[in-house]
C-alpha cells in the first residue's frame, strides 16, 4: 500500500529535503520571488502558505514554530510584522507559481514562485553571503 506518500522525494533523504524546503522558504520570504524548478515550486508553495497563516495567527508559540522552520529570527520578524499584516484580510492564496520555460542545460521545467501583492523592491536583497565592508574591518 502507498498510504501517506503524497509528496515528491527529489532523490534526497528526509533531512536533505527538509533543509532544501527551509532554504527555499527563506528565499521566497526574503526576496518575495524566486525562480526554481517547477516541482520544487509546487512543493514549497503549501509550506510558505502555512508559514504565513501561522504568522497571521500571531503569538509566541507560533513565532517559535516559524523560527524552528526558518532558523532566522530577523526573517521571522519580517514574516510576523510585515507579511502577516499585508495579508491580514486575505483568506488564503498568498503565493502563485508561474511557469517560466525550460532550463537550457537539462531542459528542466522552470517556474517562478512569488508572493501575491509582493514588494518589488525586495527582489535580490539580502541574498547570498555578505562581504565584509571596510567599516566592519576597522571596527574589529
Amino acid at each position: 500500500m502507498n498510504h501517506r506518500n503524497a509528496h515528491r522525494k527529489f532523490n534526497r533523504t528526509r533531512s536533505q529535503r527538509r533543509a532544501l524546503f527551509a532554504g527555499l522558504a527563506v528565499a521566497v520570504l526574503k526576496q518575495e520571488q524566486v525562480k526554481t524548478t517547477l516541482p520544487k515550486a509546487k512543493e514549497i508553495q503549501p509550506i510558505v502558505e502555512k508559514l504565513i497563516t501561522i504568522a497571521k495567527a500571531g503569538g509566541l508559540a507560533n513565532r517559535r514554530k516559524a523560527i524552528g522552520m526558518l532558523r532566522e529570527e530577523k526573517l521571522v520578524a519580517k514574516l510576523f510584522d510585515v507579511i502577516a499584516t499585508r495579508y491580514k484580510d486575505r483568506k488564503g492564496g498568498y503565493t502563485r507559481v508561474l511557469k517560466a520555460g525550460f532550463r537550457y542545460g537539462d531542459a528542466a521545467p522552470m517556474a517562478v514562485i512569488e508572493l501575491v501583492d509582493r514588494d518589488v523592491k525586495a527582489k535580490g536583497t539580502d541574498s547570498g553571503p555578505k562581504a565584509e565592508t571596510k567599516t566592519e574591518e576597522a571596527a574589529a
